[in-house]
């Protein structure tokens, strides 16, 4: 450290020089602990009495801490030791328990213990918020201070801005004229207009409750005032939990009225909280609304509740929800019996089907699933075991019937909830060997399906019943073993044999005697070996435009013909899509209830290529061919799985792949089953989407063959395409439409404007839905939603009819 040679002053001549003022040019960081030894420990002798240096470097680190955690580093540092004032001048820097102090001047007066920062005034706390001003006056600590004229940016983009502004006891501040809103990127200009912010005569942080307070607040929007708040409080930008009300939202709708939604969440520890909400209703009295979260130790369980006591119940007369106490309650919850192990349940329940759709709580869907379940899982093992109960949230629909089903069946859409089975247990279990077995992988599967079901599910087609659920008790036990080894030759030829067997235990109690074509066996067994082999030969081309992989695929699989079929009850396998995405499994149903049969042979084509500077395509072509024994698909059984499904005969239809990615952000991928006689398509799924510029769009096309078997009676081909164009930096609009091409008409569309950055977001949409209405008025709504960062969202929807 160089020191200049000190001049020496009389301490009466003041009001001329420098009182007792010594000027030092530092070349390097020192720590202010030494200058805080001159403070304490510089006797008044020593001022100008020598000009040794060395003698005044001693002073200044006398008494000093080596380990101190504050250092200063300044141009100048001038020392009034009459005054007992130290200032630091030009591109002044000071480091202190996390802080970081920059300014043009900082001056320290020991006597009153308070430190004075003038001049692009920069403080950078510990929990990184910057507080920058034009001069700042702190306590030697840091801990309490007072600013004019200051603005104070957060580390979650919050942005405080005040005339003056004072902090006491190190946790509280309090703004004066202030204003809080959000900024989206660092790089705004400070005094860029906010899109929002909230002003007030009196803004109050405290930092221990964690808290804004505001008095006299005015919410504006672009500096227009829409909202006056005498006095409002919100949690500051670090808490994710905090009591208190939370944004309201706004209800509409013919048959409850208007009514705004009141929540008020609770936080009753760091392991719970309640959040109550009250909905007046201008039609139906209150809406009362409660959620009670708790988190323990292994685990974690909720408790939702919803109910209110109806004022009109004829305004839904000719429903379920024509009465006067409606409620709904869900509980969840998940815990762990240790690293491997877990149980948990999703139950819920509701005093009528239309009461989550009449007042939105909770699900849309057309049922409420509830389930309890036990499951484990390790690197090799894994076993479930869960029980189901389903309760309808639609109305039975009498005149949707099917007259082909008639006596002694229940018509088509009617007694819905009988229908639903009660699933206990379905239980799964797999075992993978860790060792070799014949230098092969061995493994086990296990399933066991139990269920009741009180109504049977039926509906005809030309004359011919079938059934998607059938009255009774049923259980079956499935046991499963494979065994597979893949071989590789030296010109890289992939040779995969294997073998299953699967073994299928049937229990059937109390069955439906009207269903004629399932067995009056109380007790059935049946069994399905296989042996096969998987061959694959991928070769690769590589040349200036890319790389290619060309792998043809043969698969062969001998087994016996399927048994009982159309004897016993299919519940879990009941959907068959046929595609390339099922074409090389050994067994294509989708359930255990359904085993194919017979010696099938599949085939396919893939490649793969990717193109430097176009992109990557991959495309597979194939289809299935069967050699010997029944076609397991050609058979019927309750519900005719596999009529229609483009196995049914010996040669099956083509089906087919293609997915291209330019990577420069648009793709374009499609799959389709085609006729194994006329090439015509059967089922088909495109779609493309990207982005360009301003521009992000999507276009979907989907075709669905009739299958009358299964109960589609005619062709379903419909196109999806959706939407965006940004306007501007932070506006767009969007929309999508969903067009049925077969009946020439739109099923859902909708159209908007909306709002984003990362303060504030709003959007207004317009939609129209057809998909449930048969004939019925056009549903239409309006959509109002908006957000404000850290205040909380709101959002409003009404029918556009009311």
């Amino acid at each position: 450290m160089s020191v200049l040679p000190p001049k020496r002053v009389d301490g009466r001549r003041a009001g001329r020089d420098m009182t007792s003022r010594r000027k030092m040019a530092l070349r390097a960081s020192i720590s202010v602990c030494a200058v805080l030894a001159v403070m304490a420990s510089a006797p008044n002798h020593v001022r100008a009495q020598s000009a040794d240096t060395t003698t005044l470097e001693n002073v200044l680190t006398r008494d000093a801490d080596p380990s101190a955690q504050m250092l200063l580093e300044a141009t100048e540092l001038e020392y009034n030791f009459d005054k007992d004032v130290v200032s630091a001048i030009g591109n002044v820097q000071i480091y202190y328990n996390g802080n970081a102090l920059e300014a043009d001047r900082v001056t320290l007066d020991r006597k009153n213990a308070k430190l004075f920062a003038i001049g692009n005034v920069r403080l950078t706390e510990p929990g990184g918020n910057v507080i920058v001003t034009d001069s700042l006056e702190l306590s030697d600590d840091f801990r309490d201070g007072f600013a004019r004229q200051l603005r104070i940016e957060t580390v979650q983009r919050t942005r405080f801005t005040a005339e003056s502004a004072e902090r006491v006891d190190g946790e509280t501040t309090t703004f004066n004229n202030g204003t809080y809103t959000v900024y989206t990127k660092p790089t705004n200009p400070p005094d860029k207009p906010p899109l929002w912010r909230i002003k007030a005569t009196k803004i109050v942080h405290k930092e221990k409750e964690r808290t804004v307070y505001y008095e006299g607040a005015k919410l504006e929007f672009w500096g227009v005032p829409i909202a006056y708040l005498p006095f409002m409080s919100h949690p500051d930008p670090t808490v994710r939990r905090k009591s208190g009300f939370l944004m309201p939202t706004t209800v509409y709708d013919d048959k409850i009225g208007v009514g705004v939604s009141i929540p008020y969440h609770w936080v009753l520890g760091p392991d719970r909280d309640l959040t109550f909400t009250a909905t007046p209703l201008s039609k139906q009295g209150v809406l009362l609304e409660g959620e009670w979260r708790h988190m323990l130790e292994t685990g974690k369980y909720s408790i939702k509740a919803a109910g209110l006591h109806q004022q009109n119940p004829h305004n839904f007369s000719g429903s379920s929800g024509d009465i006067q106490w409606r409620g709904f309650v869900n509980t969840k919850g998940e815990f762990k019996l240790n690293s491997r192990w877990k149980w948990g349940w999703d139950l819920s329940r509701v005093s009528d089907r239309a009461f989550v759709k009449d007042y939105k709580v909770d699900s849309e869907s057309d049922s409420l699933t509830s389930t309890v379940y036990l499951t484990g899982l390790s690197e090799r093992n894994y076993f479930d075991i869960r029980a189901y109960s389903f309760q309808v949230t639609q109305e039975d629909d009498p005149d949707a019937s099917d007259p082909n089903a008639g006596a002694p069946f229940s018509q088509v859409g009617s007694k819905l909830q009988s229908k639903q089975p009660v699933v206990h247990p379905v239980v799964d279990y797999s075992y993978i060997w860790a060792d070799p077995v014949v230098g092969g992988e061995l493994s086990f599967a296990g399933n066991l399906t139990s269920l009741t079901r009180d109504e049977t599910d039926a509906f005809a087609y030309n004359g011919i019943r079938r059934f998607r659920g059938v009255e009774g008790t049923f259980t079956r036990t499935t046991l499963k073993s494979q065994w597979r080894r893949t071989l590789i030759d030296p010109i890289g030829q992939m040779f995969t044999p294997f073998a299953y067997v699967k073994a299928d235990l049937y229990f059937l109690q109390s069955a439906d005697k009207n269903v004629s074509t399932l067995t009056d066996d109380a007790f059935v067994a049946r069994a399905m070996p296989a042996v096969g082999l998987d061959y694959r030969y991928p070769f690769l081309i590589s040349s200036s435009f890319g790389r290619h992989v060309i792998e043809p695929i043969a698969q062969i699989i001998v087994r016996p013909s399927e048994q009982r079929v159309g004897e016993l009850p299919n519940d879990d396998a009941q959907s068959l899509v046929f595609d390339d995405t099922n074409l090389f499994q050994w067994d294509k149903f989708s359930g255990y209830d359904r085993n194919e049969g017979g010696t099938r042979t599949n085939l396919g084509f893939q490649y793969n290529g990717q193109f430097r500077g176009f992109g990557s395509v991959n495309a597979m072509i194939g289809r299935s061919f069967h050699l010997a024994g029944t076609n397991s698909y050609a058979e019927s059984d309750v519900l005719a799985t596999g009529t229609n499904s483009g196995l049914e005969s010996g040669d099956s239809d083509y089906v087919s792949r293609v997915y291209f990615d330019t990577n420069l952000g648009m793709r374009f991928g499609a799959r389709a089953r085609f006729d194994n006689h006329d090439f015509s398509v059967r089922r088909a799924e495109v779609q493309a989407s990207g982005t360009s510029g301003p521009v992000t769009a999507t276009l979907a096309y989907a075709f669905l063959g009739a299958k009358p078997a299964q109960g589609i009676e005619n062709d379903r081909e419909e196109i999806l395409g959706a939407g965006s164009l940004r306007l501007l930096t932070n506006w767009r609009v969007f929309g999508s439409v969903r067009y049925d091409l077969r009946n020439s008409t739109t099923v859902r569309d909708v159209v908007g404007l909306g709002y984003d950055d990362e303060g504030f977001s709003a959007s207004l949409a317009y939609a129209e839905d057809r998909s449930r209405n048969d004939g019925n008025p056009v549903d239409k709504t309006i959509y109002l939603r908006i957000g404000l960062r850290t205040l909380g969202d709101t959002q409003v929807s009404t029918s556009a009819d009311r």
